[in-house]
C-alpha cells in the first residue's frame, strides 16, 4: 500500500472589495451605535461588494494571487474547490466560473458548509494530493453576504462583510503540511442560523415572506455553540496529530466575533500574541475569513517555515471544523 503524500499550503492570496462600510454608516440604517457594535463584536468596519462585483470576481482574483504567490501558473492546477454559500447561480457553480476565468484545465466544484467551508475545502483538497490524484488544488473561501442580510435587522447586518481568500494545496516534504483535521455537523441546529432556498417556497400568487430572503440567526444560541465547539474541535484535531495547544505557533480562527475568538483562545490556553485577529476590519466574511486572515498573517511575516498553525471555524448547518498544519 502506498504511503499518502504530505499535502500542504504552497501559496496564499486574498481579495476584498474596495468599499468600506463603517459602524457609523450603520447607525443611519438601524438602531445601533459604533460603541455597541465594537463592544459586542469587535467589528469597526467591513468591506461591501460593488453592485457590479460578484463572488466569482473576488474568488477569481484571490485565486490568481495565490497561484502567483506559489510560483505556479494556471496550467499547474488540477482542481478548483470553492467554499461558498453565496454563489450568484445555483448552477453553474462559482468554481466553474473561476476555473474558466483562470484558464485551469481541471475539475471544479462548490462546497457549502457555511462559515466552516474553508476548513472543509482544505481537508477535501488535501485528500487529492495525498492520494496522488492531483498535483495542485486551488481551494478558495469566498462569500458576498451583504446581499443576503436584511439591512433593517441589526442582529445580523452589523456582522457580515464580503471577501475571498485562497490557497494552493500541493505536495510538501514529509512531516509538513496538513497533519490532522476534525470536521463536524449537527443538523439539529438548522434553525439557529439559516437562509431559506426560495425554490422550496412556491408563491401561489402570493408575495414571499421577506424573512425567507435573508439570513436569520439566533445570536445567543449560536454564540453558545461557537464558544464550546471551537475549542473542542481544535483540541480534537491537535490530539489526532499527537500535539498539544502549547506547541501551536499561530491560531487562525474564523473571524466572527472577538468575544468568541477570545473564549476559544482562552479554552486552548493560547496567549493573544499567538492568535491572529482581523475581525475589526472585515467583519464576518464567512468561508473567506480564515484564508483572508492567513494571507494577511503570511504577508505580515507572522508565519515561518516549520511553524505549527491551527485553523478553526464554525457556521450554519450547524457545522464546525479544524485543521492542524505544519508550515
Amino acid at each position: 500500500m502506498n504511503t499518502p503524500r504530505a499535502a500542504g499550503i504552497v501559496g496564499v492570496g486574498s481579495c476584498v472589495p474596495d468599499r468600506v462600510m463603517t459602524n457609523r454608516e450603520l447607525e443611519a440604517l438601524v438602531d445601533t451605535s459604533d460603541e455597541w457594535i465594537q463592544e459586542r463584536t469587535g467589528i469597526r468596519e467591513r468591506r461591501i461588494a460593488a453592485e457590479s462585483e460578484t463572488v466569482a470576481d473576488l474568488a477569481t482574483e484571490a485565486g490568481r494571487r495565490a497561484i502567483a504567490q506559489a510560483g505556479l501558473t494556471p496550467a499547474d492546477l488540477d482542481l478548483v474547490i470553492v467554499a461558498t454559500v453565496s454563489s450568484e447561480h445555483l448552477f453553474p457553480t462559482t468554481a466553474n466560473l473561476v476555473q474558466h476565468r483562470l484558464g485551469i484545465n481541471g475539475g471544479a466544484f462548490d462546497l457549502a458548509a457555511g462559515c466552516t467551508g474553508f476548513a472543509y475545502g482544505l481537508a477535501t483538497g488535501a485528500q487529492f494530493i495525498a492520494a496522488g490524484t492531483a498535483e495542485h488544488v486551488l481551494v478558495i473561501g469566498a462569500d458576498v453576504l451583504s446581499r443576503l442580510v436584511n439591512w433593517k435587522d441589526r442582529d445580523t447586518c452589523v456582522l457580515f462583510g464580503d471577501g475571498a481568500g485562497a490557497v494552493v494545496v500541493g505536495p510538501v516534504e514529509a512531516g509538513r503540511g496538513l497533519l490532522a483535521f476534525d470536521l463536524g455537523s449537527d443538523g439539529g441546529g438548522r434553525d439557529l442560523l439559516k437562509l431559506a432556498c426560495l425554490n422550496n417556497y412556491p408563491q401561489n400568487g402570493q408575495p414571499l415572506d421577506d424573512r425567507l430572503r435573508f439570513i436569520t440567526m439566533n445570536g445567543r444560541e449560536v454564540y453558545r455553540f461557537a464558544v464550546n465547539v471551537m475549542g473542542e474541535s481544535a483540541q480534537k484535531a491537535l490530539a489526532k496529530a499527537g500535539l498539544t495547544s502549547d506547541q501551536v505557533d499561530l491560531f487562525v480562527p474564523h473571524q466572527a466575533n472577538i468575544r468568541i475568538i477570545d473564549a476559544a483562545a482562552k479554552r486552548l490556553g493560547m496567549p493573544s500574541e499567538r492568535v491572529f485577529v482581523n475581525v475589526e476590519r472585515y467583519g464576518n466574511t464567512s468561508a473567506a475569513s480564515i484564508p483572508i486572515a492567513l494571507a494577511e498573517a503570511v504577508e505580515q511575516g507572522r508565519v515561518n517555515a516549520g511553524d505549527l498553525l491551527v485553523f478553526v471555524g464554525f457556521g450554519a448547518g450547524l457545522t464546525w471544523g479544524s485543521c492542524v498544519l505544519r508550515w
